[in-house]
């Protein structure tokens, strides 16, 4: 880098540039301003005067010609005008091909200095030359050297370079040697950008003047220039003897155009360049400015930078600081010692002037407690206070600067002066107190930390009046007691995370740092005890939401129960976490959540195995119940309730949180001998989950993350409250539809009461009318204006059994429900399986609890025989099964964790070997779930019972092999009438309807648990039911996968059912693996025919050859196997009976005709097969009946492949 001597702009000192008034006259073409101007601020426009008084101009104007003409009379009295209306007059044409040409040549011969065709052969040195060459010569010198440097600025690579000229140096002819430059870029632009021009006149003496004039006379230019100069200059300025040539002269430019001085700061950012010309630009525009008391523009621009959200600009400026700190000549010249001097005029410039640093003097002050020698900061003063902390802490934490001595004294004194009680002053002491704890190296000397400890003592005394006065419900109290309690829990980091979040800045703090403050506070200011003491007599938050900011009573009492310190010392905080719960509202504060699962911890779990005592007490029931007084009941109370949303909310998932955590340290807590209380189930019967989780929805947005795990817990504990159905129909409920009816809604649907709905009721055998009237304007109804029917809609639907009740009623009667079901599901199901019991004479009806149904979910089947026929109760009746269903598993988990450890301790007292503890603990999981499948396979035999056709409707003519049938072939077989009739007997009958219903419920709890299909198939059930289980179940197919494993049961019954079920199987599942599947039941019943006696063969024979039909029909590839598995069975019977009159071998023969030639007995055996079929049938030998089976087998195989061919 060829730097020379100390070569900076200093050379142009001496010279006149351009004014800001000479060029904003030249940017505004103000001929007024211009005429004004001095014979030497003139004389360095010329060039663009002229060339605007001779040439054509665009604008044709009046105003125009006569501003011209006052341009001209401006110019007609100036001497040098003359010499540049000679430049003007010059052919640029053939000027810029001889350029052209000298570029190229010069390109040829690698840059050097060779044969010019601009210029001949110099006689004399280059300024002697200019002197006496006449106008086109003299452009042509001009341009030869300015291109010579031009074209070396682009060899050399980045590598600065002063080039030294002597048309460019001498003082004599710098005005002549400007107006040449100005006239050639303005004439030849193309072959001289003005930004590479700008570029080039860096690399000589004097070129920041040039660049002014070449700028001023092309005003237009300026933005272009600046942003080009900075595009291309260094990312660290001061750090080459280039960078702070590029910013001197940007600096000039600004100077000459202060209008535009913020803008090329802008621009200087935007490119991460020339960070001192940013400083440099600030530190002038701070200058300028009107003396406020406010914060100045040079805070604001380097808080800016170092605390933005752009990484890259934090690390560019944060370079500059460190950079400039390692360089030895720190002085006056410097950019940011500049700034650092101007930062700290600031900071003393606010400084309380009136101050004493006689510690001593504080103990008599103490008599008066408002009068101290220390004197306050003025209010006016407390904002900039604050953003210079900040600037400082940036500038120190980011940017790494090392205060000087004189910095540190100034700051101290700075943060711990004491602002008056405002929202201002708090923050200013928040903002002081995480300094201190950030940069204790600030604090060297003795008396500076007697001083701090001091102004500590005075925070702690302060603090309720500053909370008072300010009306800042965060004070810096909360924050001290705080940093006390993370002291004294030794979490170093959370203090760290702390100030951090605080000042608004990540900054590196070293634990280690922080040793000096911790001794301070533990020991001097703030003990374990007091803290404890002083956190529980602090007022809760009043209105707690995530609106108020900062440091709150709510996290003092967090960290608290986190260290334990409130059991540590016999400190109840029960009643405050209540009180704080109560005063909460929406949106969410952050820190609730956290304190509940702490709290809850701090109950369950003894802070030490020493002492289990040493825990919180558990909010009690009562207070629980006082939050939720109300919630459900009419409209009136509900709008009466003390309670907000947001505190019901919080206190349910405390309530669901304890009980789980209960569960989940059952163990641990019995290896302690400890059994916290739990909740009573009746309690948590008189809280309207449901209810309060639908409010919840539709605040998410407000609520945060309790929405989320409230749902969580109820997954886990409550899964009957989850079920997917539910939300579905929540969906529903709350969309669209709901809104129109709503509209529709009118006065004298809200006027009717509970009272006339039972009459209502009362009349349905005499007359419908007035019921259906009053439901369907209930149907309008919210589900929470639905909630005081609902004993009366429960109670009454044993009455809607009877007879002739329209469908519309049930109907309605159903969609009340599942609206009320949204609300107040476990209320609801105890009602309406209490209400649907039949009524026996003489028997009083049992009334079930919550309990009973949970313990036993079939309770709900065993309801009026009347439901099974009814479809809208059905549905109704079978939701609540699959709720109960998923109830007892919840209760029957949490009852084995409860009761794990008392029996395990009972076993081992029993059998007194410590060896076989965990032996109980397995079985009593193995019991927990046979007692469940068992449950659920029980429930489904008895739904699957229902299914099938009573006496009654057989009686009737029910069928249900026809139920599957199509109704077009129920309706062609009779006359229209009787067609019609019988169709909806069979397809569009109430049991019809059941079945789908019934059907649908399978479906989801073979999803749910194959386990429960594989039990149900291997348990059987009637053979009648398959056509339906397999059509109406559309997860049947997953019997697929243990059917080898039930034909491979030893009981003849289960191999019957599973190949019958195998069948329906493959025709409703025509898939590779049915045809596996089937292919080894052909094989097993081959194997079968080998070893069964004649009495089994018949009775496994006879219900399983129609299957083969079925196996034929939907994989014809079977058909060789199975026909000759038929005739090996024929062939068997044969022999049995070989020893008897009766001879069988022509029926063996025709068998083996009909195999071998099945196209030409097809149409005899249409004809004959009934004769055929029934010519023995009065034969009581099982083995002739067996032949006679096949013998139609076949033939109605055969009959299927040759229709289907």
């Amino acid at each position: 880098m060829n730097e020379g001597p100390t070569v900076t702009m200093t050379e142009c000192t001496s010279l006149q540039f351009v004014s800001p008034f000479a060029f904003e006259a030249m940017q505004k073409v103000d001929v007024v301003r211009l005429a004004s101007l001095s014979d030497p601020e003139l004389r360095l426009l010329l060039p663009c005067l002229v060339r605007m008084a001779l040439c054509a101009p665009a604008d044709q104007s009046q105003s125009w010609a006569q501003d011209k003409k006052l341009i001209l009379r401006l110019l007609s009295g100036v001497e040098a005008v003359n010499s540049i209306v000679a430049l003007l007059s010059v052919d640029f044409h053939a000027l810029e091909q001889d350029a052209s040409k000298e570029q190229q040549l010069r390109h040829k011969l690698g840059g050097g200095a060779g044969e010019s065709i601009l210029v001949s052969q110099l006689q004399h040195g280059l300024t002697l030359e200019f002197e006496h060459s006449d106008s086109p010569r003299r452009l042509r010198l001009v341009l030869s050297e300015l291109l010579a440097i031009m074209n070396k600025v682009s060899d050399c690579s980045g590598e600065f370079f002063i080039k030294s000229s002597e048309l460019f140096e001498s003082p004599v002819y710098l005005e002549e040697a400007a107006d040449v430059l100005c006239i050639l870029q303005a004439e030849l632009p193309s072959l001289l950008p003005i930004v590479d021009v700008a570029e080039a006149l860096l690399h000589v003496r004097n070129g920041a003047w040039f660049l002014c004039l070449l700028v001023a006379n092309v005003p237009d230019s300026f933005n272009e220039v600046c942003r080009g100069l900075i595009k291309n200059g260094e990312r660290q300025d001061e750090e080459s003897l280039g960078g702070r040539r590029r910013t001197d002269a940007l600096c000039f430019l600004c100077k000459m155009n202060p209008s535009q001085a913020l803008k090329v700061r802008g621009m200087v950012v935007e490119e991460c360049h020339l960070p001192g010309l940013g400083v440099a630009l600030t530190l002038d525009h701070t200058k300028n400015e009107v003396s406020e008391d406010g914060v100045t523009d040079l805070v604001c621009f380097v808080s800016g930078l170092l605390l933005g959200t752009n990484a890259k600009v934090r690390t560019w400026f944060g370079t500059f600081i460190r950079n400039g700190q390692q360089r030895k000549r720190e002085t006056s010249s410097s950019v940011l010692w500049q700034m650092r001097r101007q930062l700290l005029l600031e900071l003393t410039g606010i400084l309380p002037t009136v101050r004493s640093t006689r510690i001593a003097d504080e103990a008599d002050a103490e008599t008066e407690p408002h009068v101290s020698v220390y004197s306050g900061l003025k209010e006016e003063h407390v904002v900039k206070a604050s953003a210079l902390l900040r600037l400082y802490c940036a500038l120190m934490g980011i940017a790494g600067l090392k205060p000087t001595e004189e910095e540190a004294e100034q700051l101290l004194q700075l943060m711990t002066s004491r602002p008056p009680a405002t929202p201002a002053g708090v923050r200013f002491v928040s903002l002081s107190f995480c300094m201190l704890l950030a940069f204790s190296t600030l604090v060297s000397t003795p008396e500076q930390e007697q001083l701090m400890v001091v102004w500590l003592s005075w925070m702690i005394k302060e603090e309720a009046y500053f909370e008072s006065t300010s009306g800042v419900s965060a004070s810096f109290g909360e924050m001290l007691l705080l940093v006390a309690m993370y002291f004294h829990s030794n979490q170093l980091s959370a203090i760290i995370d702390l100030v951090c979040s605080t000042l608004g800045m990540k900054i590196v703090i070293k634990p280690s740092s922080l040793s000096r403050m911790k001794n301070i506070f533990t020991q001097e200011i703030f003990t374990e005890q007091v803290v404890t003491a002083h956190a529980v007599r602090v007022p809760v938050t009043s209105n707690l939401s995530a609106n108020i900011t900062g440091f709150l009573p709510i996290h003092c009492i967090y960290q608290l129960l986190r260290s334990r310190s409130f059991t540590k010392h016999k400190v109840s905080i029960k009643d405050w976490i209540y009180r704080q719960l109560c005063e909460t509202s929406t949106p969410l504060h952050p820190q609730l959540l956290p304190l509940i699962d702490v709290y809850i911890n701090s109950v369950l779990t003894p802070a030490s195995k020493s002492n289990p005592e040493a825990t919180n007490q558990p909010v009690t029931e009562q207070e629980i119940l006082d939050i939720f007084q109300g919630v459900t009941g009419s409209d009136n109370t509900r709008l009466s309730q003390r309670f907000s949303i947001t505190a019901q909310l919080l206190v349910l998932y405390y309530i669901l949180s304890y009980e789980e955590a209960l569960l989940a340290n059952t163990k641990t807590l019995a290896a302690m001998q400890r059994k916290p209380k739990s909740y009573s189930a009746s309690l948590m019967d008189q809280i309207p989950i449901k209810f309060l989780i639908r409010q919840a929805q539709g605040l998410q947005q407000e609520l945060g993350g309790l929405h989320s795990a409230l749902l969580r817990l109820l997954a886990t504990n409550y899964p009957h409250l989850c079920i997917v159905d539910d939300w579905i129909c929540e969906e529903e409920i709350t969309g669209t539809g709901a809104l129109l009816r709503r509209m529709l809604l009118t006065n004298n649907a809200k006027n009717h009461s509970p009272e006339q709905l039972q009459e209502a009721f009362s009349a349905v055998p005499v007359s419908h009318t007035q019921v259906m009237q009053i439901l369907e304007h209930l149907t309008l109804l919210s589900a929470s204006e639905l909630i005081p029917y609902a004993e009366v809609l429960t109670s009454s639907m044993n009455q809607l059994l009877n007879a002739g009740v329209p469908r519309r009623i049930l109907q309605t009667v159903n969609k009340l429900w599942m609206v009320l079901n949204t609300v107040m599901p476990r209320r609801l199901w105890v009602m309406t399986v209490n209400a649907l019991q039949p009524s026996i004479k003489f028997v009083r009806q049992q009334k079930y609890t919550q309990n009973d149904l949970m313990i036993d979910p079939l309770i709900v089947l065993r309801c009026d025989h009347r439901v099974h026929r009814c479809p809208p109760l059905m549905d109704i009746t079978l939701h609540m099964l699959n709720g109960y269903l998923l109830a007892s598993k919840a209760y029957l988990s949490a009852h084995l964790k409860e009761t794990a450890e008392q029996d395990r301790s009972s076993q081992n007292n029993t059998l007194g070997l410590v060896g076989q503890t965990d032996g109980p603990e397995v079985t009593r999981e193995e019991l927990k779930n046979a007692l469940l499948a068992a449950q659920d396979s029980a429930a489904v035999q008895i739904l699957l019972e229902i299914c099938l056709p009573t006496e009654e409707e057989k009686a009737k003519g029910v069928n249900p092999d026809s139920l599957l049938r199509n109704v077009q072939s129920v309706i062609t077989t009779s006359t229209p009438n009787k067609g019609m009739e019988e169709g909806e007997d069979n397809l569009l009958c109430n049991l019809r309807e059941v079945q789908c219903l019934i059907c649908c419920l399978l479906h989801q709890m073979y999803i749910a648990d194959p386990n429960i299909a594989k039990l149900v198939h291997f348990q059987g059930y009637p053979c009648e039911l398959l056509p339906l289980t397999v059509a109406g179940i559309p997860s049947m197919h997953i019997c697929l996968d243990f059917i080898p494993e039930l034909i491979a049961q030893p009981e003849l019954e289960k191999q019957i059912f599973a190949i019958q079920l195998l069948s329906h199987l493959c025709i409703q599942y025509a898939l590779p693996k049915s045809l596996s599947v089937a292919r080894l039941a052909v094989n097993v019943m081959g194997t079968l025919l080998t070893v069964l006696t004649q009495a089994k063969r018949y009775a496994f024979f006879m219900p399983t050859l129609p299957s083969l039909v079925s196996f034929c029909r939907a994989f014809p590839p079977l058909y060789e196997d199975i026909m000759s598995l038929l005739i090996q069975i024929g062939q068997v019977c044969a022999s049995d009976v070989a020893t008897q009159t009766r001879d069988i071998d022509p029926i063996i023969t025709r068998l083996q005709q009909i195999k071998e030639k099945p196209s030409v007995w097809s149409g005899i055996c249409k004809v004959s097969s009934y004769k055929n079929g029934s010519r023995d049938t009065g034969s009581m030998d099982p083995d002739v009946q067996l032949c006679h089976c096949i013998e139609s087998t076949i033939i109605e195989i055969i009959n299927m492949s040759v229709s289907g061919i």
